[in-house]
């Protein structure tokens, strides 16, 4: 499962909510679709998506099945929601936060490890991974990222002398 976006604010009065999403263009969340909201820590609650609209690339107004009112969606306000990656996929959504699992390989250092979690920060994607048992943040653009091979599951990248040492 990864972490699309989150549950921003309530819109109107009929329990609709407001999603922000990292998954890129907003065409693969369709009525019908099961999404995971993460109404406690290590949860993932399913929600059925009873209405969708695309506002942009990076919000949907939703209404799920069991949010009626208001009151009920205040509630989910500030929560992170998940999708099944094949969701996305199957989307064919080209977005970074597919490359979640994927093993990091340095040029000059190997195997770093495996990326653990994906944000976008303004208009660049930092991936975080674990090295030497410590967490770590790398920058995930041109020219630092090199190939990204799906087949593998690798992403191949460049980084300079000292970044891992922040």
């Amino acid at each position: 499962m990864l972490r699309i976006g989150k549950l921003v604010a309530t819109h109107g009065l009929n329990g609709q909510l407001i999603l922000t999403h990292q998954a890129g263009k907003s065409n693969w969340l369709q009525k019908g679709m099961i999404l995971f909201v993460a109404v406690q820590k290590g949860s993932h609650i399913p929600y059925f998506v009873h209405q969708v609209k695309a506002v942009n690339d990076q919000e949907y107004h939703v209404l799920f099945e069991d949010t009626s009112t208001i009151d009920m969606a205040k509630k989910l306000v500030g929560k992170a929601v998940y999708v099944e990656t094949k969701i996305l996929e199957q989307a064919k959504i080209n977005s970074p936060i597919l490359w979640i699992g994927f093993e990091v390989l340095d040029t000059q250092l190997g195997v770093l490890g495996t990326l653990t979690d994906i944000a976008q920060t303004g208009h660049q994607w930092v991936g975080s991974l674990n090295y030497k048992g410590k967490e770590v943040l790398i920058p995930l653009v041109a020219p630092l990222l090199i190939e990204t091979n799906w087949a593998l599951k690798q992403l191949k990248v460049s980084l300079p002398d000292g970044l891992l040492d922040l």
